[in-house]
């Protein structure tokens, strides 16, 4: 028997059906479709402003953070002031990213025509596919993917959940878990930060979901001319990420630069979402950030997106707005579903045309 969310979707909007990367680098590795060959502006030009891969980039130990450590937690302020993103260790959840990056390996290694047992419905962004395609004629982005409602179970439509693979239902539920427990701790240091009792911000979210989109990036014969994700922020409160240790490919935009992100073995990359940047009136700020491709290795990541409820207001805390340090920039009742439904909606192209939509007009 179907539930709602299994016949009507989530309601969050949809995305056209595109052929499958991986099958097309399969099938011929050395030609890429003109469909992905990025416009020239958009290319990862070797003269774009690139840092060499930043020491910079903040790294917070989470285990400090739980024991009430100020030091770390102003360290978590910072860096969600001046880079929105760091990566986290001594999570305490090492061996759930090693198993869930095995799973989502596993799950693109099945065959095509299994995979498309689990493909996107018309009226949904779950299931095995690509996001934000809105017409025929724009530019892809070099991956594919299969996107999850994980949490809370009741939310979870099983019809895109690769249930022959064993242990994938278990290795993403346990996954689920750690990755809300690492969360709520970030959110609760983050209450403090914003001058609120630490389970303020959980509680704000009302009646939050977390989706997990897992993603493969195929190898590609000329990475000068694609990208694998597009570069944009994200409309979650917080994202945490776990990736291949191997590969750089992830770059966030800091100070006008792509700074590449060499990835810590075992860490959690996380970066702050639109809705904090609004609930913070600013002070935090959403990154924006891209992935490019390569010719030697194809890459998986797995990123959890900490979605609050439909109905939820993005208007800032009220201890984040000082009518003399700190005027409200952002708009009063902005539904999050309208925000998430008007991000969908659109091609990823950065970050602004998003943002604006929740500023106040100047």
């Amino acid at each position: 028997m179907g539930t709602m969310q299994e016949e009507e979707g989530l309601g969050f909007g949809s995305s056209l059906p595109v052929p499958s990367v991986q099958e097309i680098v399969r099938n011929d590795a050395k030609n890429i479709p003109e469909r992905y060959i990025k416009n020239l502006e958009d290319r990862p030009k070797s003269s774009d402003n690139i840092c060499p891969v930043s020491d910079d980039i903040p790294i917070i130990n989470l285990s400090l953070l739980a024991q009430g450590d100020e030091d770390e937690r102003r360290k978590l302020d910072i860096a969600c002031q001046e880079w929105g993103f760091f990566q986290i260790i001594n999570h305490g959840a090492d061996g759930g990213l090693t198993k869930m990056k095995a799973a989502v390996a596993e799950f693109f290694d099945l065959p095509l025509s299994e995979k498309k047992k689990y493909g996107m419905a018309t009226n949904d962004v779950q299931g095995y596919g690509q996001g934000y395609v809105v017409s025929e004629d724009q530019k892809l982005d070099w991956n594919d993917l299969l996107f999850l409602i994980t949490l809370p179970p009741n939310f979870r439509n099983m019809k895109y959940w690769p249930l022959t693979l064993p242990g994938f239902k278990e290795t993403i539920e346990e996954y689920a878990k750690e990755i809300q427990r690492v969360a709520d701790e970030i959110f609760a240091n983050l209450s403090l930060l914003m001058g609120v009792e630490s389970d303020f911000l959980k509680q704000m979210h009302g009646d939050a979901k977390q989706g997990i989109r897992m993603n493969y990036y195929p190898t590609c014969a000329r990475p000068d001319l694609v990208l694998g994700v597009s570069p944009h922020s994200d409309s979650s409160s917080i994202t945490l990420l776990v990736q291949d240790d191997e590969i750089t490919a992830l770059q966030i935009k800091h100070k006008g630069a792509w700074v590449p992100v060499k990835p810590i073995p075992n860490a959690i990359v996380v970066n702050i979402g639109d809705v904090m940047e609004a609930w913070s009136n600013g002070r935090y700020k959403s990154i924006e950030h891209r992935a490019v491709t390569n010719v030697e290795k194809p890459r998986i990541s797995a990123a959890a997106f900490v979605i609050p409820g439909n109905e939820i207001e993005l208007n800032p805390l009220k201890t984040m707005v000082d009518d003399d340090g700190r005027p409200r920039i952002f708009k009063n009742g902005v539904k999050y579903i309208d925000y998430l439904r008007y991000t969908l909606a659109k091609k990823m192209e950065g970050k602004l045309a998003n943002i604006e939509y929740l500023k106040l007009e100047n």
